[in-house]
């Protein structure tokens, strides 16, 4: 059985193509449109599993399936009609179930369909294959029978995650390495992570985050991400000699890590457009609920998915909520202004004359359809030229359409501005800003929340759990009791900030008495979680102060500076062609049985200054425009990758699932770094969802679904 990659190159002569892109070309040009399904009928039957179908949903939509000759999509475990006269694609996860359910189909004197081309969403285990040839009458039925390699869901242009909701629960709980969940969990991860490897063709340095432990004694949970690069790297060998054209030597850098490294990210009050939207509205995924108006002067709530072909989306998710509210308020104003249809609209008086031409032939009929209706402009009892008529009816459809959209998004960010002065957001979000940075403590901490009696408690939850991280030594004893009275929070709410050493990275030393200390894996000054950034428009904004450590990672790791002894490299990259050409920096050779003490000192990295502070700022006013298709929007949604040529990528994998705010750094240091950074993770959280799971980690009586591989 073959695998299959992506046709993917770095050739000068060929546009550059995202993650997503090359994904969703492959389900395409590699399976629905494959040269292996040779096929006479013209059109053919599409059936899934219910993994594969989210796997669909993420890259495909329904005409670009129908375009590719797929007249219907099916089920694999809902009753099917017999259709003799077509034939079947299968795309579907290699499962002893699903082999069994497939050639039920295909078996018989009356199989289901004339011919079933079948493609597994990663590698066969080799059991199922001979289960396969065994049942030696369908053999002649089947078209095809190949690996896709692709069981991911490619949920942004370059991000991508694994499914595991449950990646806390299954890795970090109270004796999770006892659980089956524990391994599978691990496996299924490196499978998947594997697959994405395979779609883009790239053999990745891997390098992960080292176990550490100040006692010695490390846990099954210090091992989750030395454990998942060498099952990564275990498939990665295993593709490179069996998917044709696979690269023989390394291509792209593969950093593992796991929400040790920064656990302030997934609960810190992220300031931009797309993880305000998460946070503060009742979304769905990407799903936003719209409430439109009717001609009839009623409302209908409309379901709508922020994506990228969404042009004004594109171009605010990642801006500072401030200045996406002046942007998309601007673009209103303008569009309004500039659009010769929104022009007329506003004007409020209308009239209508419909003219019907006493025609005489048929041959009439078609120019009759044109001037069927003869439309009227008057304005302060004035006539519109024809000239302007024509360009008011070129421009309608058009124009509803944009202003649809812009009205979204004024809809939204004004919803989000008055949830921020609602709440007293800014002053909360402030508090956490200064905690990260060292520049508040326990005297600003205490007095907020004596101000603040009317704060919600998830808001009291996630400023104690930054508190907690930059400051532990404030937990100790029954100093975290006086805290959360002083909150009102509940037992559950303080259990949920203890189960953060769950996570790893931290101190095991009892404090005095015998209660737990919270040391977290964090750089201090000042009490300080974060350097000050000397760059960037963040700097515009003291509330977009706050950055993930993945930014600081990623961008070690592209200068060769990421520290060997902290992100050790399962593999030594191969010899260049090239005589003289030596090893990226920063690779050391390790291999599975290597003790951390085996690896060479860590590098000393250089000082980063601190940067003068600016003047708090809610908003900066940037220039917009009307909001059109052909506005410099589109141009800043397709000029990332508008390049002929792009450095190694960069593949960054977060188990315990990733943020937005992480997400957006891939998009921003692709545009720096001239490099493809991805994110995949095992999830997509946002802070609510995060501290859903953090608490499951140690609630007892909880009963969760386990079934998700």
């Amino acid at each position: 059985m073959s695998g299959s990659g992506s046709d993917f190159s770095y050739g000068s002569n060929e546009e550059y193509k995202t993650f997503r892109q090359i994904s969703r070309d492959r389900i395409l040009n590699e399976m629905l449109k494959s040269p292996k399904v040779q096929s006479k009928t013209p059109w053919k039957v599409l059936i899934m599993d219910k993994f594969t179908v989210k796997i669909m949903s993420y890259l495909c939509k329904m005409a670009d399936i129908t375009d590719a000759g797929v007249s219907l999509v099916e089920d694999l475990y809902k009753r099917r009609e017999p259709m003799t006269s077509m034939d079947a694609i299968y795309f579907v996860q290699p499962l002893k179930e699903n082999v069994i359910m497939l050639l039920s189909d295909m078996s018989g004197r009356c199989p289901l369909y004339k011919k079933a081309f079948i493609f597994f969403s990663s590698p066969v285990p080799k059991e199922l294959v001979a289960y396969i040839k065994n049942d030696t009458s369908i053999i002649p039925r089947i078209g095809a029978l190949s690996e896709m390699n692709l069981e991911y869901f490619a949920a942004d242009t370059q991000g991508f995650v694994t499914d595991h909701d449950m990646a806390l629960d299954d890795l970090f709980g109270e004796d999770a390495e006892k659980s089956r969940f524990y391994n599978d969990c691990i496996n299924a991860m490196a499978t998947r992570i594997g697959t994405a490897l395979a779609s883009l063709k790239e053999f990745p340095t891997v390098r992960y985050r080292a176990a550490k432990a100040s006692d010695g004694d490390l846990t099954p949970h210090d091992l989750v991400p030395t454990k998942l690069a060498a099952a990564v790297w275990d498939i990665v060998l295993k593709f490179k000699s069996t998917i044709p054209d696979y690269p023989q030597r390394e291509t792209c850098e593969l950093l593992i890590l796991d929400r040790s490294v920064d656990q302030i990210a997934p609960v810190i009050h992220e300031w931009t457009y797309d993880a305000m939207c998460h946070d503060l509205l009742d979304m769905d995924g990407n799903k936003y609920v719209h409430e439109v108006q009717n001609k009839d002067g009623s409302t209908e709530r409309k379901e709508i998915i922020l994506e990228e072909q969404d042009p004004i989306w594109v171009e605010l998710r990642h801006t500072h909520i401030g200045d996406a509210i002046v942007r998309v308020t601007d673009k209103f104003d303008n569009f309004v202004a500039k659009n010769k249809a929104a022009q007329i609209q506003s004007m409020g008086k209308y009239v209508f004359f419909i003219i019907k031409p006493n025609y005489k032939s048929e041959r009439h009929i078609p120019v009759l359809r044109c001037l069927i209706i003869s439309l009227f402009f008057y304005r302060d009892g004035g006539e519109i030229s024809t000239k302007d008529l024509q360009k008011v009816v070129q421009s309608l459809p058009q124009y509803t359409e944009q202003k649809e959209r812009l009205s979204l998004h004024v809809e939204i960010a004004g919803k989000i501005f008055d949830i921020v002065d609602k709440t007293g957001l800014k002053e909360l979000g402030k508090l956490e800003q200064d905690l990260v940075f060292g520049d508040a403590g326990a005297k600003e901490v205490i007095t907020f929340l004596r101000v603040k009696q009317d704060l919600n408690p998830e808001n009291k939850l996630r400023l104690l759990m930054i508190y907690a991280i930059a400051y532990p030594e404030k937990f100790e004893g029954d100093k975290g009791e006086k805290l959360m009275q002083l909150a009102k929070l509940s037992r559950e709410d303080m259990r949920t900030i203890n189960n953060v050493r769950h996570l790893g990275g931290f101190n095991k030393k009892k404090a005095p008495g015998g209660a737990f200390s919270l040391k977290f894996d964090v750089q201090k000054k000042k009490n300080a979680t974060r350097k000050e950034r000397t760059e960037g428009e963040e700097q515009n904004y003291q509330l977009w102060r706050f950055y993930p450590l993945v930014e600081e990672l990623v961008l070690q790791l592209s200068a060769g500076d990421l520290s060997q002894q902290e992100y050790p490299c399962m593999n030594e990259p191969s010899p260049s062609p090239s005589a003289n050409a030596t090893p990226p920096s920063g690779s050391v050779r390790t291999t599975h049985a290597d003790p951390p003490g085996s690896l060479r000192p860590t590098q000393s990295q250089p000082a980063i200054s601190r940067r003068s502070r600016r003047t708090p700022s809610w908003a900066t006013k940037a220039s917009s425009d009307d909001g059109s298709s052909s506005d410099s929007v589109l141009r800043h949604a397709s000029s990332e990758f508008n390049l002929r040529r792009m450095g190694k990528r960069i593949i960054v994998f977060m188990i315990g699932g990733a943020t937005r705010s992480e997400l957006r750094v891939a998009h921003k240091l692709t545009s720096k770094l001239q490099r493809e950074v991805i994110l995949g993770a095992t999830s997509l959280d946002d802070p609510p969802m995060f501290i859903t799971k953090l608490k499951m980690l140690k609630t007892p009586g909880v009963v969760v679904d386990k079934n998700r591989m």
